[in-house]
């Protein structure tokens, strides 16, 4: 029964996303829907959170669009007008960008207008809202990274650099994002200490942050990139490559020890499975981040494990 569930999940997804023709439409972004899927299968695997899955995997993928757009395609006066619109989050505001941007944000709109529609059944649409802020949070950050950029490709101080970074990451988007399809009763008074960014949330967002930069920023750097935490660091300090992947390293090791504190020390000011969602959405980054960028480069490991996870398993 398990596996029904989660195909017909599966399923759904891609029949959005097959009609969405992304493929054609924006061919400049990486094409993961399945990818995606298994990382949010990661994030809540139980049958009883195949709405949720669904959810989210939606909202991982236009978010994987969305990054696409900022880091290697757009023009910097595009995004002014494409962050503009979200944050304006309004079907109205389709005509200011665009016409290349217009599926991506129309798809933005009908992901969270299709939360709305079943959340409201259940007086639940607090939820969206809470899910819309992190959104635009998101893109801003996004965004200030394309204002360094665009400006002689400026090297912000590291301090700097790492308060956007950690918001750019997306784990604070997907903290709260993965609990909107839940089932469970989740109180305001949770999404509001996710949204002051608690310890175990930025402990997340940092290792997301420097596993992706440590294994991503050469890559990036030769395409045009504004400068990661890498080399945010090794200019600010004078270190070496070596002595700055031992410093991130070392700083991911901490943030585990935090988010390991958060399960210890009982009770916490929120429900455990909330604390699980965060603690398996690093799991799943300390996967495919571990020795380099597999969900960019999705044909080696990663696509073994979606075989003997979704494929393989299911023939036996």
């Amino acid at each position: 029964m398990k596996r029904k569930k989660q195909n017909r999940c599966h399923c759904d997804v891609c029949r959005w996303w097959k009609d969405l023709d992304f493929a054609n439409k924006i061919p400049y972004a990486r094409d993961r829907l399945v990818e995606c899927y298994f990382w949010i299968l990661g994030v809540y695997f139980e049958p009883k959170y195949s709405r949720a899955r669904k959810m989210m995997t939606k909202v991982l993928k236009i978010t994987s669009v969305i990054d696409d757009t900022f880091d290697a395609y757009a023009t910097y006066d595009e995004l002014v007008t494409f962050t503009d619109a979200i944050q304006r989050w309004d079907a109205n505001a389709i005509d200011s960008i665009p016409p290349y941007m217009r599926p991506a944000y129309q798809a933005l709109l009908d992901i969270y207008s299709e939360m709305e529609q079943v959340l409201s059944k259940e007086g639940k649409l607090d939820r969206v809202y809470y899910a819309k802020y992190e959104m635009k949070k998101l893109v801003r950050a996004y965004f200030k990274e394309a204002q360094w950029l665009n400006d002689d490709n400026h090297i912000p101080k590291y301090e700097e650099h790492m308060e956007n970074a950690i918001v750019s990451a997306g784990y604070m988007m997907g903290a709260t994002n993965c609990l909107v399809g839940m089932e469970e009763f989740i109180s305001k008074e949770t999404f509001e200490w996710l949204m002051n960014d608690p310890l175990i949330v930025r402990a997340s967002s940092l290792i997301g942050r420097a596993m992706d930069d440590i294994v991503g920023h050469e890559f990036e750097q030769e395409r045009g990139h504004v400068a990661s935490i890498i080399e945010c660091y090794m200019k600010e300090y004078g270190a070496s490559k070596e002595e700055t992947y031992i410093k991130f390293q070392k700083e991911v090791t901490n943030a585990w020890k935090d988010i390991n504190k958060e399960f210890v020390v009982r009770p916490t000011e929120v429900p455990m499975f909330v604390l699980e969602r965060v603690l398996n959405l690093t799991r799943v980054i300390d996967t495919l981040y571990k020795e380099e960028d597999e969900y960019t480069n999705a044909k080696g490991k990663l696509r073994n494990m979606i075989n003997s996870i979704l494929i393989e398993s299911i023939k036996l």
